[in-house]
């Protein structure tokens, strides 16, 4: 058999996707809206989850890396009729990650002078973090499950060449963590207040918000974000909803909304 008869278009799949934001805007109610989720916690995210939201189910809060290796491979392994892992969050897996690598060399007096120095410390974190991305990645390949890590966000120096010196939005991570929930997912997506500047010329200029939100996942130098579903601009993200439900395909679009599209289309036409 020849390699060129292997050749061929790959079969769809779910998606795999980063959520980040700060706390409080949203990321786990978003995720729970995704078909028949189940949870592995790191923090106990669903405690404050939008009243308009069902609440997943979950496996118990996990305090050790062992745990989370057994919880994956139950799903893995098991028969079970879930649709989508959500993982609440990765910011604090690290964390977990971290502790478990200085409890095995109590001379460290942290991360980077573990295992010997020399970066040794964070490359095992990020090999921790690997594990888990492959994991899923064999839900996501075998079980057809949908998988989205939460992330919290934090600012990144950007340091370019051909531009001056910038922040933006990124996963509150070490940095050699952040390519397995960043280069290696279908979308990325960040959570914001909508807000703007209030005040004169000659005045402290004050930050204002009304509590809208917005979930921002095109390709923008404020933060790390990207989707392959040609979304070009920040959504609109009202609680308790799923920004991205009609462009997965897992939501309809809303009626009145259709209506209005062909209107429209009629008119320009």
């Amino acid at each position: 058999m020849s390699l060129l008869d292997t050749i061929g278009k790959p079969a769809p799949r779910p998606p795999i996707i980063t959520i980040c934001g700060d706390a409080g805007t949203g990321k786990t109610s978003l995720a729970a809206k995704f078909p028949n989720p189940i949870v592995i916690r790191a923090e106990d995210g669903l405690a404050r989850i939008s009243k308009q939201v069902d609440t997943p189910l979950a496996f118990p809060v996990i305090q050790e890396p062992k745990a989370l290796w057994d919880q994956l491979m139950a799903l893995i392994n098991e028969d079970h009729e879930y649709s989508t892992l959500i993982i609440d969050s990765v910011t604090k897996l690290e964390e977990i990650f971290v502790r478990d690598i200085l409890d095995t060399d109590k001379r460290a007096k942290g991360i980077n002078q573990a295992l010997g120095g020399y970066g040794n410390g964070p490359s095992a974190v990020a090999a921790m973090h690997g594990r888990v991305r492959k994991a899923c990645g064999v839900l996501n390949d075998k079980k057809k499950m949908a998988i989205i890590f939460i992330a919290h966000a934090d600012l990144e120096n950007m340091k370019l060449p051909d531009i001056d010196d910038y922040q933006r939005y990124s996963l509150r991570m070490m940095p050699k963590g952040i390519p397995h929930y960043v280069d290696d997912v279908d979308l990325v997506g960040y959570v914001r207040l909508a807000s703007a500047l209030r005040g004169g010329d000659d005045e402290r200029k004050k930050v204002i918000s009304d509590g809208t939100r917005e979930f921002v996942c095109h390709a923008t130098a404020a933060s790390v974000s990207k989707n392959g579903l040609g979304i070009s601009e920040p959504i609109l993200f009202p609680e308790g909803s799923n920004p991205l439900g009609v462009a997965l395909g897992i939501e309809k679009p809303d009626k009145a909304e259709t209506n209005k599209e062909t209107t429209n289309n009629k008119e320009e036409k």
